[in-house]
C-alpha cells in the first residue's frame, strides 16, 4: 500500500464526512482552503510520526480535526469586537473539539492533540507526542502557507484525496 493509500485509510471516516469536505468552501491562509491546510498537516506529521514510530491513526484523525471548528473565521471574527483572549487564536481549538466529539469517536491522543494544537495561546501543553508533533507541524504548514505556496509540493496528494473522494 502506498503512503497516500495508507494515510487516506487511516483519515477515512473524516475525510469522507460531508462537514469535514465543506471546509473546502473557507479559506484558511492565503489559497490555502481549511480542508486542504487540515490535509496538509495531517499527512506531513503522518509522514514524520510515522518515522518516529508514533501513533499515525491518532496523529492523522487529530491533525485532520484540528481545525473543525465549521465557520469560516474571517469574517466572524470581524463580526463583534472581543477582547484578545476571546479571539479566534484562542477559542478555535474547543469549538473544532467540540465538533469533533459531535461527529465522531476521538481518543484520547485526539482529544488532546485537537485541544491543544495553538499551544502557547492555549495555556495548557500537549501531554503526548503526538499532539506537540502536530502543532509543530502546524505551525510549519501555517507560516509555509503565509509566505510561500507550498501548495504545488502537494499538488498529486489532493488530487489524490479529491480522486478517492469521487470514487469512495
Amino acid at each position: 500500500m502506498n503512503e497516500y493509500a495508507e494515510f487516506f485509510e487511516l483519515g477515512f471516516d473524516v475525510l469522507m464526512h460531508p462537514l469535514f469536505i465543506r471546509q473546502n468552501n473557507y479559506f484558511q491562509h492565503n489559497t490555502t482552503t481549511l480542508f486542504e491546510h487540515s490535509i496538509l498537516v495531517a499527512y506531513i506529521a503522518y509522514l514524520v510520526g510515522s518515522k518516529l514510530g508514533l501513533d499515525t491513526q491518532s496523529i492523522v484523525r487529530g491533525a485532520l480535526l484540528h481545525d473543525f471548528f465549521l465557520y469560516d473565521w474571517h469574517t466572524e471574527g470581524k463580526k463583534v469586537k472581543k477582547p484578545i483572549h476571546k479571539k479566534h487564536g484562542f477559542k478555535h481549538a474547543k469549538y473544532a473539539y467540540e465538533n469533533a466529539s459531535f461527529y465522531f469517536t476521538i481518543n484520547q491522543k485526539e482529544k488532546d492533540i485537537i485541544t491543544k494544537h495553538m499551544f502557547p495561546l492555549n495555556i495548557k501543553p500537549p501531554i503526548y507526542y503526538e499532539s506537540w508533533l502536530v502543532n509543530f507541524v502546524d505551525d510549519y504548514v501555517t507560516f509555509s502557507e503565509y509566505f510561500k505556496n507550498n501548495k504545488n509540493k502537494y499538488n498529486n496528494l489532493i488530487e489524490y484525496i479529491y480522486a478517492k473522494l469521487k470514487t469512495s
